[in-house]
This record gives C-alpha cells, structure tokens and sequence, in this order.
C-alpha cells in the first residue's frame, strides 16, 4: 500500500489534501510534494523484503502516492542498469565511473517514470483528458501512457522538437501540436487551454507526481550500489525534476534508516545556449531569469526557466556540487567517444554529463579515485537526425579494395 498523507509546498510548507486534485501552491505558486506516513513505511519495509520485488520503479510502492494498485499504468519502466564503464573511465582519467542508463527504458527516456506515475495518479483521481508541453520525450511518455490508460492526450512541442517524438505522439493516438517557440510558449498554450478543453496540465512540477516517478531513480542507484551513495552524481538539467526528485528520496531513505546522512555531490549539467540554472548558481542567486534566446542541439535542455529552479539550486548547493555549462560540440564528441568506448549510444542531453565531467577533472573539482555516476537520460536513437552517416556504397558482384576500408 501508499503510506501518502498529505501534499506540502515546497517553498512555503502549506499542505493540502491529497485526495483531491492538486496543481502548485495557491500561495506562492511553487510546486508541491508528495509526503508520506515514514514512520509507517520504515515498520512495513525494510531493504531486505525489496529484494525478490519486480524489478521495475514498482518495487518502491510504499514511497509512491497511487495508492490502488488497480489504478497503476504501467509499461514496465524503472530498474535500469548501473553500468561500470571502465574503457571511458580510463579514456578520461577516472577509473571508477558508472553510468546509470535510462535509454533502455519504456520510450527510450527517463520521461516515464514521471509520467507513469503521474498518469496513474490521474487515473486514480478521475481524470480523462490531459495536457502537455514538452520539448519531445515527456510529450511522447505521456502519450504513451496516457494510451495504456485510455485517456485524451494533447501535445504542445517546438515546431523544431526531434520528429521522433511528434511521430510516437501520433502513432499511439495523442493530438499534437506543433508550435513556432520554446517550451514555455508552449506551456502558455496548455494554460490558456485548460478552462476551454477541461484537461489536466502534466507540465513539470506544476503537479506534484511526476518528481515521485523521478525520485525512484535515486533509490536505484543506492539500492544497486549496497545502499552507499557515490561521491558524484553528474546530471542533465532542464526543469531539473530528476535532481529534485533523487533529493528528496535521499532525505526519504535515510529517515527510514536505508542510508546514512552522506549525500553526493549533485551536478547540474546545462547546454551553454541555454543556461539560467548556471548562471543563477554563478550569481548566487535563490532562483533562476529567463534565458533569452535558448538555442542548443540537446533538445531536452532547452529550458529558458524552471518553476523548480530554486529546488535545484538548493539541492546543488547543499550537496558541496556544481552547476556548469558545456557546448553544443563538446556534446556530440562525449555522444561519440561514450559510443564508441563503451557500445552506449547516449542521448545528447546524457552525453552533457560527460563533458561536464571531462571539465571537472581538467578543474580538479572530482578527485580521480572517487565514484562517478552519470545519468544518461534517454536513449541517442530517438535523435538520429544530428547524425550522418559516412559509409561508401558498393554495388553487387564489384571488386573491393578491402584494405582502403
């Protein structure tokens, strides 16, 4: 069962009912989270009874808020593998680097396991139709959820969002629409939309269950690691519901006595053409500005602002972490050199966590005999059209000069 009690804001700690459909705070309008009986949960569960679970985000049922099983939506997303890379560790100077790999999961992206769970709990509350703007993957997530769950979905994505996942979007029956604009211009047509179409905004951390989906990877990776953190968790940040999430299950996990009070250093990683989460960290500042003029390759970082940027910040800084910026080329080489070292074909947005990591070891900010996990966040085939290919064409029956090859 659930042990959710109630919902709180994170800014402001105002709680509310959790049996009734909630968006942000009525106060101060910053997104609430999910809380929980802890009490409760540490005397139903312990470390030991996860272990013969089914391995999907489902194991941690106790600490997610649907609280029916029946009304879960599932595709089986969750448990992805934590996979030691030592031919890159060695490649950039780190022989103990691990990468937790989301490419592998439901819709090639970490976006399910926001959307599986938010879905479920919009099913759970009596929802039918939902609403979304996304820069491509939570909108594909969510249509594919929503799908399962036999509701209406709609999509907002930048008319130059990866045509992956406006096509995924179509073939399991969501409404697309493409707009000429960033997520945020999109966003403002779901706002405007929801008293004329009755729909259900899913967009990030304007309701308070995607980042439960979000904080199962955290789990994860103490679980997978024998309930000892790394030193250094280098993630890609555009609204930042991953590092947000991963947070608070840290906080979750040691109140239940499943970790120690250790954290690792959390890393916000961002495109250099789209960066308010570094500025605002180089700044000192609590919250983020608009970013004018977002423009980079790693479509999922393309976030001019974050309603949760001040989450992320704290998170950062609490940790003794960083926030940094890398380029649009530096990107596509760390997409090569994890590929070809490794077999691991990353999205560009996980790649960013590699070039991030080559800068701080070039700055001495990561000690080359720490543990390193970097989140690839989604799978490098649902971006194929960055890519050429550069092979020779040969013809039946034609003589080849083998060694030219």
């Amino acid at each position: 069962m659930s042990f959710l009690t109630y919902l709180e804001c994170s800014k402001c700690g105002k709680r509310y009912d959790a049996a009734k459909v909630q968006t942000v705070c009525d106060v101060c309008g910053k997104p609430l989270f999910a809380r929980y009986d802890l009490d409760a949960v540490g005397d139903a569960v312990s470390r030991k009874d996860l272990v013969c679970r089914e391995a999907s985000m489902w194991r941690y049922w106790e600490l997610l808020p649907v609280r029916d099983k029946r009304n879960k939506v599932s595709l089986g997303e969750g448990w992805t593998p934590l996979i030691p890379v030592r031919r890159l560790g060695e490649a950039v100077g780190l022989p103990d680097l691990m990468v937790k790999d989301e490419g592998i999961i439901p819709t090639g992206t970490f976006k399910s396991r926001g959307l599986a769970i938010a879905v479920s709990k919009a099913k759970e509350l009596g929802i039918k139709r939902l609403a979304l703007p996304s820069a491509g993957n939570a909108a594909g997530a969510m249509s594919a959820y929503g799908a399962r769950a036999g509701m209406e979905s709609y999509v907002f994505m930048p008319v130059d969002a990866p045509k992956v996942n406006a096509v995924e979007c179509q073939v399991v029956g969501a409404k697309v629409i493409l707009v000429r604009g960033l997520i945020t211009d999109c966003g403002k047509f779901v706002s405007d939309g929801i008293d004329e179409m009755d729909w259900f905004p899913l967009s990030t951390l304007k309701e308070p269950y995607r980042v439960e989906g979000k904080k199962t990877m955290g789990i994860e990776v103490a679980e997978q690691m024998d309930w000892k953190l790394p030193d250094v968790i280098i993630y890609p940040t555009g609204g930042g519901t991953g590092i947000i999430g991963m947070w608070k299950a840290f906080d979750e996990m040691e109140h239940l006595g499943w970790i120690g009070s250790e954290r690792p250093r959390m890393v916000s990683v961002q495109a250099e053409g789209c960066a308010p989460i570094i500025r605002a960290y180089n700044e000192g500042r609590e919250e983020s500005t608009y970013w004018e003029g977002a423009d980079t390759l790693a479509a999922g970082l393309r976030v001019p602002k974050a309603i949760g940027d001040f989450l992320i910040l704290r998170a950062v800084r609490e940790s003794g972490g960083t926030a940094l910026a890398v380029g649009d080329e530096e990107i596509m080489e760390a997409v090569r050199l994890t590929a070809q070292k490794e077999g691991l074909f990353a999205c560009p947005e996980g790649a960013a966590t590699l070039a991030a990591l080559k800068k701080m070891l070039n700055q001495g900010q990561v000690d080359k005999g720490e543990n390193v996990v970097l989140f690839n966040t989604g799978s490098g085939l649902k971006y194929t059209e960055l890519f050429h290919v550069d092979a020779p064409i040969v013809d039946p029956g034609q003589k080849l000069d083998y060694k030219s090859l």
